[in-house]
């Protein structure tokens, strides 16, 4: 049709020109008059067919049943969106329902207490003080705003209003490609002292081909969605919705330290043999979750979570619940502990780790409200820890490949109370300019008995990790999206723990109870 109008237009307006001659002037008016109200239908005419085509093409786009969009399409939750697959920065990458999507990034850093830079571990150097932190630090910095990570989704319609849905993800290091495995970082300082370690992180990304997400499912909007596999759990999802600087490992506590969104261990944020089930009832949604034990001396537990959330003018709530059994927090064998593995028939797998076991009660309550440009965060978490009611044996597998040489089944005969509470602000100065300012705090009850101190068992010094403690943090962070895949960021944590928080590390010399750390760092993001 366009084509057609343009030729008769053009075909008038030769016309009206080699006979304009021939005409008197009030015809020559008369025909230009009729020249430029067919040019304005013409113009007409391609705005409406273009409108149409665009209505056409974000129709023939799939949507996510389990996403959001990326922080630079105005969302906030870079670590759920990762492992719930939103839809790209554009859907350029997307054919027959099935898109790949993905993001890089580099940083750098100087830290007043660092480590060496790992390269498994996710946050590859130690941005809080921790057990290896001891001279400054300055150099690259991988993943410090969100984990660099790659991978496939899809929804096909298979039945009127059903949808098969999948998710696979792998997240790496961008300085050397390697696939994250928080349980290898930790296995490579088998038998060092805490001087010649590298930073080090346990996390449920063991070095798996699909170390973040790989599930499928099924989805209507009226029933629901129910997936089954390797997915994040509720209370992860529910940390990085409703942290103000989500999944960061440079500038957020709970991104940094998988604990909070762990229930308890940073090794239970993902959760093998699961099935997970949401659904919305009006602005209500509510959701369930499940981890199967693989059977045996394993490091995978049962574990259950729910929540239950409403959406209402700007305001967004969710309570949250969850109870883990076996649940593991890895460590570095010792050198004699390394001679003792090497000497034990006990399967070690790509290695053995020495292993805190617990069965973890948590429940969490989390805020944010949105008015204009300004965003509000809030959360509190309260987290049981027990000894487990299955003890596991020396040889218990765990993630990835991974297995258990030295187990502690029994750090916790008074259970030990852990609270983590966080609040912040982002506020949007231009649609490409974002400042965030966010505060976390943590603290540990005293669970020791009889450890000398004094007469009632408890401490609050440093001299045991089971000693109450307490740590506070600030963050400051802008992020600037400059291109339509690219954005650069620079911000800042100062950090402070103390008590039994700080025991055990290497720069807590004696009569030492607080140590202190900040992390100013820049840097450069691309998504896709």
């Amino acid at each position: 049709m366009r084509t057609t109008f343009i030729s008769a237009l053009a075909v008038f307006a030769c016309s009206v020109a080699g006979h304009a001659d021939e005409l008197s002037d009030a015809r020559v008016k008369q025909l230009s008059d009729q020249n430029q109200a067919l040019a304005k239908r013409l113009a007409d005419l391609e705005r409406r067919q273009q409108n149409f085509e665009k209505k056409s093409m974000a129709k023939a786009q799939p949507a996510f049943a389990k996403g959001n969009l990326s922080d630079a399409m105005a969302a906030d939750l870079p670590y759920k969106t990762a492992q719930k697959a939103p839809a790209p920065a554009s859907d350029d990458l997307c054919w027959n329902g099935v898109c790949l999507y993905g993001s890089m990034e580099m940083a750098l850093t100087y830290q007043n207490h660092g480590a060496p830079l790992s390269v498994l571990s996710g946050s590859a150097v130690d941005y809080l003080i921790g057990k290896t932190s001891n001279g400054p630090y300055f150099g690259i910095a991988p993943n410090a705003m969100t984990n660099s990570n790659i991978g496939l989704r899809g929804k096909q319609e298979i039945a009127d209003g059903l949808y098969a849905v999948f998710n696979l993800q792998t997240l790496f290091n961008a300085e050397n490609g390697t696939i994250l495995s928080g349980i290898g970082s930790v296995a490579q300082n088998n038998g060092l002292s805490l001087a010649q370690q590298n930073a080090a992180g346990d996390s449920s990304k063991a070095g798996q081909a699909f170390n973040n997400a790989a599930y499928a499912g099924l989805s209507s909007a009226k029933y629901g969605t129910l997936t089954f596999g390797r997915q994040s759990t509720l209370i992860s999802d529910a940390v990085v919705n409703y942290d103000p600087i989500p999944g960061s490992n440079a500038f957020s506590v709970i991104g940094f330290q998988g604990l909070t969104g762990g229930g308890g261990a940073t090794e239970n944020r993902t959760f093998d043999n699961s099935f997970e089930y949401r659904v919305n009832v009006g602005p209500v949604r509510l959701a369930a979750e499940t981890q199967l034990r693989n059977g045996g001396n394993s490091g995978t537990g049962n574990a259950f979570q729910g929540s239950v959330g409403f959406d209402y003018m700007g305001f967004s709530f969710d309570a949250l619940g969850s109870k883990i059994n076996d649940a593991v927090s890895a460590a570095p064998l010792s050198a004699a502990q390394v001679a003792a593995a090497a000497a034990a028939p006990v399967p070690t797998g790509l290695g053995a780790v020495a292993a805190t076991v617990s069965d973890n009660t948590a429940f969490m309550l989390v805020a944010k409200y949105t008015i204009g440009p300004l965003r509000l965060y809030g959360g509190y978490e309260h987290i049981n820890f027990a000894n487990p009611n299955n003890p596991l044996v020396p040889g218990a597998f765990l993630e990835g490949g991974y297995t258990i040489f030295a187990p502690n089944n029994t750090n916790f005969t008074t259970d030990k109370i852990f609270q983590v509470f966080w609040a912040g602000a982002k506020y949007s100065v231009r649609s490409d300019l974002d400042l965030t300012l966010a505060y976390y705090h943590q603290s540990q009850n005293s669970f020791v008995i009889g450890n000398g101190t004094n007469s009632t068992g408890t401490c609050k010094t440093a001299v045991s990790a089971g000693c109450s403690g307490t740590l506070d943090a600030v963050s400051f962070v802008t992020d600037y999206r400059f291109a339509k895949h690219f954005d650069a960021y620079a911000g800042i944590m100062w950090s402070q723990a103390q008590n039994g928080l700080i025991s055990g590390f290497l720069l807590a010399t004696p009569g030492v109870n607080k140590l202190s750390a900040y992390d100013p760092t820049v840097g450069l993001r691309y998504q896709f």
